[in-house]
């Protein structure tokens, strides 16, 4: 029996191995609810490299994105085998403000998300996108913690 609570789930993605189990959740809940699944990565637009570097820039782009093809498309072949639509979703951005952005003008009900749990300095230090989501978005929010690393 599926059910019409959600019709639209974004699962965001890094690429990492950390977002593994978030995806599994949002395509399990997708499945059961009879959604559509939106896989999103963020080309990061932070200065990772300084504004005057121009030289590889463009190059350091076009892994990036890359790499978030791969991550978008690895969510749409999970979603097929399992029945669900899946639309991949790349933008550029700040990774946060992207995923509540789209969020919020795409009719989505539910953002899927994972984290790395991190606490103390290296939070501090890095950041975490989950984190502002959740504390920001206007959208409910799931936050899948990783496999724990030993």
């Amino acid at each position: 029996m599926k059910r019409e609570f959600y019709r639209n789930i974004v699962i965001a993605t890094d690429g990492s191995e950390n977002t593994r189990r978030a995806i599994s959740y949002g395509i399990e809940i997708a499945k059961l609810s009879g959604a559509a699944v939106h896989a999103l990565y963020v080309v990061n637009s932070s200065p990772i490299i300084s504004e005057n570097w121009t030289i590889g820039r463009e190059n350091i782009y076009n892994i990036i994105r890359s790499e978030g093809e791969k991550a978008v498309s690895e969510i749409k072949k999970i979603g097929e085998a399992s029945g669900v639509e899946v639309r991949e979703v790349i933008l550029d951005g700040y990774p946060s403000n992207e995923i509540m952005d789209f969020a919020e003008n795409n009719n989505i009900d539910l953002i899927v998300m994972g984290t790395l749990g991190k606490t103390g300095l290296d939070r501090l230090l890095i950041g975490s996108v989950a984190e502002k989501v959740v504390r920001a978005s206007k959208v409910p929010v799931m936050v899948v913690r990783g496999e724990e690393q030993s």
